[in-house]
């Protein structure tokens, strides 16, 4: 009951934050929350929102940080576990983000966002059998046109399988 209440409570704190990240004023959202974190520094709800807010203005080692902080105090956040490992990837350490990707699919075996970020880390690696059976699972969670599209085009590039069907192809050939 009490961790319910807790749990409630601080995501309610970030609220207003969550409304200026969607309004794309990432400053002001960092702002209140770090008042958030100054009130409560165990809310790991203002730690993600942080580090989003960190990554959206480019301030990737600081957005991994804000992630790491997250995870400490909420080690089954998979949000946070999926942005670690888009991070890591980005800042080069491509088997921290194969292990946070990995982490994300034992809570979530199929979770579209996991599948990704997966698979992205094992390109990234030049490790591709792996990067093409993440990826593949990936599309078949039907992800949304752009994000499908780019990552079909990703997987032309990968040697050693066969493209990948279109679902909405073959539908539009009726």
């Amino acid at each position: 009951m009490a961790i319910e209440r807790d749990d409630a409570a601080r995501w309610a704190a970030v609220e207003e934050a969550t409304e200026l990240l969607h309004e794309e004023r990432f400053r002001e959202a960092m702002v209140e929350l770090r008042n958030v974190l100054t009130r409560d520094p165990k809310n790991a709800y203002a730690f993600y929102f942080l580090g989003i807010a960190f990554f959206e203005i480019g301030e990737v080692e600081s957005a991994r940080d804000a992630y790491a902080a997250c995870l400490k105090l909420a080690p089954g956040h998979l949000g946070a576990r999926v942005a670690m490992s888009h991070v890591l990837r980005i800042l080069g350490d491509t088997k921290g983000a194969v292990r946070e990707g990995m982490a994300a699919l034992e809570r979530a075996p199929r979770d579209a966002d996991a599948l990704h970020a997966v698979g992205l880390a094992h390109h990234a690696r030049g490790e591709d059998a792996p990067a093409r059976r993440y990826l593949e699972a990936f599309l078949a969670t039907h992800p949304e046109f752009e994000v499908d599209a780019e990552t079909r085009a990703l997987l032309e590039t990968i040697p050693g399988g066969k493209k990948p069907a279109n679902d909405d192809a073959d539908a539009d050939e009726d």
